[in-house]
């Protein structure tokens, strides 16, 4: 596989779509999301305080990483950008990446929709960029989380014990993974 990205026009699931992020996401909305205390519960993000003026750079910035795809989560039926999901940084080399996502509409949550953006940027890693690993990790206590990488077919490989300083005690990172099967 050779370390040029593809870029991703869309990927369509049963619910969502995933396209890329652009600077015009970066609305009202997507600001209170990434500065929102409930919706950044378990984001590394939540310790610094976000401009829309960064979350556009990052944006930009991201959308030139070859080591990285960042997409948007569409809603089909609503055509609202309901959140983001990463893959990334990608291991040209070995052939790994890690995912990470945030659905920072709150009428979304529960519904499963997590667990279709995990499955078409699955997809997407073993069949186009060729990837043979992907991982994500979350707070233990983030069981949202890990039930939908669970769903899509990710697996516990571990526990990192007190990894996490989080709302006054130390909390344990759960290792999910995925190899691609032949």
């Amino acid at each position: 596989m050779t370390d040029t990205l593809t870029k991703v026009s869309f990927l369509n699931g049963d619910r969502i779509s995933l396209r890329e992020v652009q600077t015009s996401d970066v609305t009202d909305a997507y600001y209170q999301w990434m500065n929102s205390p409930e919706i950044n519960r378990y984001l590394e993000s939540r310790f610094y305080p976000h401009s829309k003026e960064d979350l556009r750079a990052f944006v930009s910035h991201i959308a030139d990483d070859k080591n990285h795809v960042f997409l948007a989560m569409i809603h089909k039926y609503s055509h609202q950008h309901i959140g983001n999901i990463k893959l990334g940084p990608i291991n040209w080399i070995h052939r790994h990446a890690n995912i990470g996502l945030l659905i920072g509409e709150k009428d979304f949550w529960g519904q499963g929709l997590a667990t279709e953006a995990i499955q078409l940027v699955v997809q997407y890693a073993f069949d186009t960029l060729n990837l043979h690993k992907l991982m994500a990790g979350c707070y233990a206590d983030n069981s949202g989380s890990a039930r939908a990488f669970q769903k899509a077919g990710f697996e516990i490989e571990g526990v990192r014990k007190s990894h996490f300083y989080h709302e006054g005690s130390f909390s344990d990172e759960i290792l999910l993974g995925l190899v691609q099967t032949p």
